[in-house]
């Protein structure tokens, strides 16, 4: 079973190679401290829980090049990254890095590097719809009353509001409906605000998503007083969070024994609606505790027959989306299994491989224990096993 948004593959430009002659702070905006961190950091952390993202490109001007690089670096970003020589204007930036994107993603983002609040969840949401359609833009609801003006100042017209909306990013495009409009405008010498109007200039449909009033573009001194309002209330939102979890399993003969993902050799498996892995079942527990999203009987539940006999693996990696779609990321995790037999030593290194592979994280990042109970209970009488796990996002 594949769950929704896996095959996303979607490569990242973040747009950063603007100058930032209405900030006035005597530097460029992407450096700009916010709550004591560059806005460019906060822009790249932002996509960083997300695997769906599979290359980023940050197009820079020239004499920025080393000095992101050595944040992006500093960063430990997960994601491969490069950094791309910037253009006389943003569109020849972007087509800069359009260049470089791999052709095995299905889908390019673009996003301002001086849009530091965006959401994870908006993200995914611009990816699903681009995927469906070609082409998807962020956007918000105009909230003022606007006109239009001469040149002299006076109004010519007020505007119908109910129909404008504000343009924001990330703007997202099948790769191959972007490329080939930038390499039309190259040629027609056509220059456009944005990627999406590049589109529709050659053609293309391009459809809305309902973006966040909090995703506004850092670009004056007063955007940077609200950015750090903004900071300020996320790092409370967004603390270290701790999740328990807890699952048992009866032995049942006839199935295989499926602990931590993988297959452990034993005369009997466990029973349940899915392939019941207990191990794994008690780490989404707490991760989807930890993230207070409920557990793993709201999201699976064993009624329904899509996850009969389904992979755990399958569900922990979708779990994993959930997080990431909330914008939190497994720190760690440390678990134990309870079992009078089979012995489970040799096998916890494979566990801890693929725990960590299912969560995208480091092994290091990941400790799986296992224990008897000295013969005492059900367990010790080998009638199943249990586990109980603790994790930590943020």
């Amino acid at each position: 079973m594949v769950m929704p948004d896996e095959k996303l593959s979607t490569a990242l430009i973040i747009a950063a190679a603007g100058n930032s002659s209405r900030m006035g702070a005597g530097v460029d905006k992407q450096f700009v401290m916010l709550a004591g961190k560059p806005v460019l950091w906060h822009t790249v952390n932002a996509f960083a829980p997300l695997p769906q993202i599979r290359q980023m490109l940050v197009t820079v001007s020239p004499g920025n090049a080393d000095r992101v690089s050595a944040l992006l670096q500093q960063m430990g970003v997960g994601i491969p990254w490069q950094v791309v020589a910037g253009g006389a204007e943003r569109q020849d930036s972007v087509r800069n890095a359009l260049e470089l994107v791999s052709p095995s993603v299905e889908l390019v983002m673009v996003h301002d590097g001086a849009r530091p609040f965006v959401e994870p969840a908006c993200v995914l949401k611009s990816m699903q719809a681009a995927a469906e359609t070609g082409a998807a833009v962020v956007a918000v609801p105009v909230k003022d009353t606007i006109k239009l003006a001469d040149a002299a100042g006076g109004v010519k017209q007020t505007l119908d509001r109910s129909s404008l909306w504000q343009v924001q990013t990330p703007q997202t495009f099948r790769r191959e409906l972007l490329l080939k409009a930038h390499e039309q405008a190259n040629v027609a010498g056509v220059v456009a605000t944005d990627d999406a109007a590049l589109v529709e200039w050659a053609g293309g449909s391009v459809n809305l998503v309902r973006g966040s009033y909090y995703n506004f573009k850092v670009t004056t001194p007063e955007d940077l007083v609200l950015a750090e309002a903004v900071a300020a209330e996320r790092s409370c939102r967004r603390m270290q969070r701790v999740g328990f979890g807890y699952d048992v399993h009866q032995f049942v003969a006839g199935r295989p024994l499926m602990l931590g993902g993988i297959e452990v050799p034993h005369d009997r498996g466990l029973e349940g609606h899915s392939d019941a892995d207990v191990l794994l079942h008690a780490i989404s527990d707490a991760l989807l505790g930890a993230a207070g999203l409920g557990d793993i009987g709201k999201h699976f539940p064993d009624t329904d027959p899509r996850y009969k006999g389904i992979s755990s693996l399958l569900l922990l990696r979708e779990v994993c989306r959930k997080l990431n779609e909330a914008g939190y990321k497994t720190q760690n995790l440390d678990a134990v299994i309870a079992a009078q037999e089979p012995k489970l030593a040799h096998y916890i290194a494979r566990m801890n491989e693929t725990i960590a592979a299912a969560l995208d994280i480091s092994v290091a990042q990941v400790n799986v224990k296992a224990t008897t109970t000295e013969r005492l209970g059900f367990v010790g009488r080998k009638e199943g096993i249990a586990a109980q796990a603790v994790v930590m996002i943020g």
